[in-house]
């Protein structure tokens, strides 16, 4: 750090990305990209017109993909945000709503506890219980904002949809963020809730079921006047904060919803041969409703595995937290990819036993 930076930040704890290596080509099964590229229509749609046009400023209301996506969720325009990932979402809704205070889990999305430092926010944090499923009774009757990953991460469990209802009535001074990054994978959206209710906040990203990772797009849908809320800061910190190209890019991709749809099952399909595989290799493998599993196994630790496949070209991410330590979470790939980390996961164990 320089000796300028601010006092307030300097014991700021960023937040730390999922490795991108340069090095090798790995089997990258660490940060939960999907392995399938965009649809052909996306690729068609960004032309040489569209570069070309790269001199002109983009649309900063976005008014084609805002409209687009409120028909493909059954909502107006004006109950849609778009932002740059949905990571923005989450940054400006700390800004807005956390003045109060921001309760969340102990075992979730990390950047919750990154931007509540980053903001001077008072934060409840709620552990998990034994089993990793959420304590909903200790998130009733909150002020300032609620954030629940659903499906949580890096767990994988989700919540019906009956159980975020109950949390959102049981929250009317509170905003409820409900983050559905992972949601497409087997979850309920909890979108259709915000007709009913004025104190509920939905963000999905395009990064994970529809394979812009890369795009850098997300979006909320809200009551207008919470809408209005993430417009307000959008304006007064980047109006322009969604590419040209990532518009054209999310436009084709909402117009091609099947072959997302189509991935999501292949997703889910191989997610459920991985965990079978794994639990025959005497894994313990959460329920996961997401596009990777979180498991352990009580023949080789956490770390070890994940080294030793690293060293094989195999990435999963490992955790430092002492609650999850033992746990690796294992992003689904394609079925090929999938069959390659068990045959590794196999000659690890084999060598452990040799070695033993």
């Amino acid at each position: 750090m320089s000796r300028f930076l601010s006092e307030k930040f300097s014991d700021l704890e960023e937040y730390v990305p999922g490795e991108q290596p340069q090095d090798i080509k790995y089997i990258k099964l660490n940060t939960n990209e999907s392995p399938f590229e965009p649809s052909q229509k996306v690729i068609e749609a960004i032309n040489r017109e569209e570069i070309s046009d790269l001199r002109l400023y983009c649309d900063p209301d976005c008014k084609k993909l805002k409209a687009k996506l409120a028909e493909t969720y059954s909502v107006k325009p004006e109950n849609v945000f778009l932002s740059n990932g949905s990571d923005d979402i989450l940054n400006f809704a700390f800004m807005a709503y956390a003045e109060k205070g921001a309760v969340y889990p102990d075992i979730t999305y990390g950047f919750y506890q990154v931007f509540a430092q980053l903001h001077g926010v008072n934060s409840r944090i709620v552990p998990l219980k034994k089993d990793f499923t959420i304590d909903k009774d200790a998130f009733k009757g909150q002020t300032g904002l609620v954030v629940i990953a659903n499906p949580n991460a890096p767990t994988g469990i989700a919540l019906k949809l009956d159980e975020i209802e109950e949390l959102i009535k049981s929250n009317p001074k509170a905003v409820v963020l409900i983050d559905e990054a992972y949601v497409d994978f087997g979850g309920e959206s909890a979108c259709r809730l915000t007709e009913k209710y004025d104190n509920l906040l939905v963000c999905q990203t395009f990064s994970k079921s529809r394979s812009l990772a890369g795009g850098r797009l997300g979006f909320a849908i809200a009551h207008k006047d919470i809408i209005a809320d993430l417009e307000k800061i959008k304006y007064s910190t980047n109006p322009y904060n969604i590419n040209r190209l990532t518009q054209v890019a999310g436009l084709a991709t909402l117009c091609d919803d099947d072959y997302y749809k189509e991935n999501c099952r292949k997703i889910i399909e191989n997610r459920k041969f991985t965990k079978i595989e794994l639990e025959k290799l005497d894994f313990e493998v959460l329920d996961s409703k997401a596009n990777f599993v979180f498991a352990k196994s009580d023949k080789i630790s956490g770390q070890d595995l994940y080294i030793k496949l690293k060293e094989k070209g195999v990435l999963i991410r490992h955790f430092t937290n002492e609650r999850i330590s033992e746990y690796n979470r294992i992003t689904i790939g394609t079925i090929k990819q999938m069959k390659e980390l068990i045959s590794k996961v196999k000659e690890i164990l084999g060598e452990k036993n040799e070695n033993s």
